[in-house]
């Protein structure tokens, strides 16, 4: 790859959230501080949603790494549970040794005394939920009669809800409105503008270990966010394949045209502020990169000629 072109140790853009990558972006930090506000009252649902993309998920596990030590956190991060699920689901997260047959009247009595017993011992209970939308309208209720489970002066379980924007669409269904009611704090995490996405750029490289003069420049860094609509994980696609394409030719910065050919490339991309005309393919530098990496693999003409035909296949352009 480019790693050494560039002078990285690690992939600056990959997709998986990092918190190590972690930048105190405004939308982020404002969102931290929500959440560290909310748990501190101790009260009802606290609700995080977002645009697919905007870093949802980064927050919640930075906000799990962050957690101060009187909070015991129990984490669900695929949700599409029934009711029953979602409560051995918590059981296990809390620690509980249950056997199988229990029923579910049983479960939650113990799930209670569980709950009992870690306040009096000054733990504050939060139940942190990440893809909130895919929870069924059943599993939300369950989650609200959750809440009910409280001492005369707070409830023993808090609940974190992450989730896209249909997760606030759920919500406004009137069989939902009890546990809409209970939702003291919210946020809603936006777009980035295009300077935020330039030092947001930055900042990966930097943590990648680069150290050279500017990569992106202000053109490149308005034009892809532009082209990823402020969203990081679209930013992220774009300045990897920007570098891939600069790294193809040999280049030390990402040029304009590199930025066009990326973005329409890329499947979510905001395409119309690129003229096809302007564009030139990724797929030679694909086919170039898999027969570089061929050859300092020491392999023999028809593996190099298979390699870049599978690049370029897996990249959808064959």
């Amino acid at each position: 790859m480019y790693l050494q072109h560039f002078g990285l140790r690690q992939l600056p853009f990959t997709l998986t959230p990092n918190t190590g990558f972690f930048f105190g972006l405004t939308p982020h930090v404002e969102a931290l501080q929500v959440l560290q506000m909310a748990l501190e009252t101790g009260e009802g649902f606290i609700k995080v949603t977002g645009e697919v993309g905007t870093g949802k998920t980064l927050v919640c596990r930075k906000l799990l790494n962050e957690l101060p030590s009187q909070f015991q956190c129990a984490y669900i991060p695929n949700p599409y549970l029934t009711p029953a699920e979602l409560r051995w689901a918590v059981a296990a997260d809390l620690g509980i040794d249950v056997a199988e047959k229990l029923d579910q009247q049983q479960l939650t009595r113990l799930i209670h005394e569980k709950l009992l017993a870690l306040s009096e011992q000054g733990f504050q209970v939060v139940l942190v939920i990440d893809e909130a939308q895919a929870l069924p309208d059943e599993s939300l209720e369950a989650l609200r009669l959750f809440t009910n489970l409280e001492t005369e002066s707070r409830k023993l379980l808090q609940v974190v809800l992450f989730g896209q924007q249909e997760l606030d669409d759920r919500l406004n269904q009137a069989n939902l409105r009890q546990l809409r009611q209970r939702i003291t704090f919210s946020y809603h995490l936006r777009p980035l503008n295009w300077d935020e996405v330039q030092a947001y750029m930055n900042h990966r490289l930097m943590i990648a270990g680069y150290q050279g003069l500017a990569i992106f420049t202000v053109k490149e860094s308005k034009l892809i966010a532009s082209g990823a609509r402020g969203i990081p994980r679209l930013v992220n696609i774009l300045a990897h394949k920007t570098l891939l394409l600069a790294y193809g030719e040999g280049a030390a910065k990402v040029t304009l045209a590199h930025c066009k050919a990326a973005i329409n490339d890329t499947e979510d991309a905001n395409k119309s502020i690129v003229s096809p005309s302007q564009l030139f393919t990724l797929k030679p530098v694909l086919v170039f990169i898999g027969v570089a990496l061929s050859v300092l693999a020491g392999l023999h003409f028809s593996s190099i000629s298979c390699c870049g035909l599978w690049l370029a296949r897996i990249s959808g352009w064959l």
